[in-house]
């Protein structure tokens, strides 16, 4: 099928080519990792430019969180996940994939990076002086993407966090008729992708987050430009995608690169 470009798109960088084709791969779970990447990449999506850029955000549990966990927020799954999503991308596409980066909200090179990442966002919070940049940002255009985070009590701190940046606008949930379920592989049914300790588990959940849900908040034309995967890990399903050690694991590493492979394809052609 074709991607549409919304009425929004005029504001788009020039890094997204506005008009762009996009098609819907068939085919069943992937049940490998080679077989995660096509043979060939989509020629129609030659001229459009990507790159995985992360945020380092303050956490107002740094402290205890990083007892916990021997890492910063801001900094989990990382380096592996972004290079492994990036290599993903650059395979099944003919995107042009930059190296991943890492910047602050008030960093100038915001704007020159137009999709963003937030991961354990239940932890976020935002400096007085990054709200009106972040507001700027997604309104010229701009995508954050937010991942791993789940459960009620992390959900309220982000609604919580996104009221300061747009006190106006709704959280709604994307159902299985947004374009972001088509607009490259054919996505039936959002994915709750464990982390790895609820793999081990037994589980795909933790902290009370049963039900996985892609919820956003939309400009004014209707382009979700904040993006939130709720009580799943894409994160976890991109950095241990190579790990052989945990093969009934790779299930999950696939629908976490189809999910994420739909969100940048729909949000550099809306």
């Amino acid at each position: 099928m074709t991607a549409a470009a919304s009425p929004g798109s005029a504001r788009r960088w020039a890094m997204a080519t506005i008009a762009v084709g996009a098609v819907v791969l068939a085919g069943g779970l992937l049940l490998d990792v080679v077989a995660q990447i096509a043979d060939d990449s989509d020629p129609r999506f030659a001229g459009m430019r990507w790159r995985f850029t992360r945020v380092h955000y303050d956490a107002h549990n740094a402290n205890s969180f990083r007892a916990r966990y021997w890492s910063d927020s801001w900094a989990i799954d990382g380096p592996a996940a972004e290079q492994n999503l990036s290599r993903r991308l650059k395979a099944v596409t003919a995107i042009d994939v930059g190296e991943p980066i890492v910047l602050r909200l008030e960093d100038p090179e915001l704007f020159n990076n137009p999709w963003i990442y937030f991961v354990e966002p239940g932890t976020l919070r935002l400096k007085d002086s990054e709200v009106p940049i972040l507001r700027e940002f997604l309104l010229r255009g701009g995508t954050a993407v937010l991942d791993d985070f789940h459960g009620d009590v992390e959900m309220a701190n982000v609604v919580a966090e996104f009221a300061r940046v747009f006190p106006d606008r709704e959280i709604v949930q994307l159902g299985q008729d947004h374009p972001i379920f088509n607009g490259f592989y054919q996505i039936d049914a959002y994915p709750q992708i464990p982390g790895l300790g609820s793999f081990f588990a037994g589980r795909t959940w933790e902290k009370g987050g049963v039900v996985a849900e892609l919820r956003a908040i939309e400009d004014d034309d209707g382009r979700a430009m904040v993006l939130m995967n709720w009580n799943t890990d894409m994160g976890d399903g991109w950095e241990w995608s190579n790990v052989e050690e945990y093969p009934g694991y790779i299930q999950y590493t696939a629908e976490a690169y189809r999910m994420m492979i739909n969100e940048i394809i729909y949000s550099l052609t809306h």
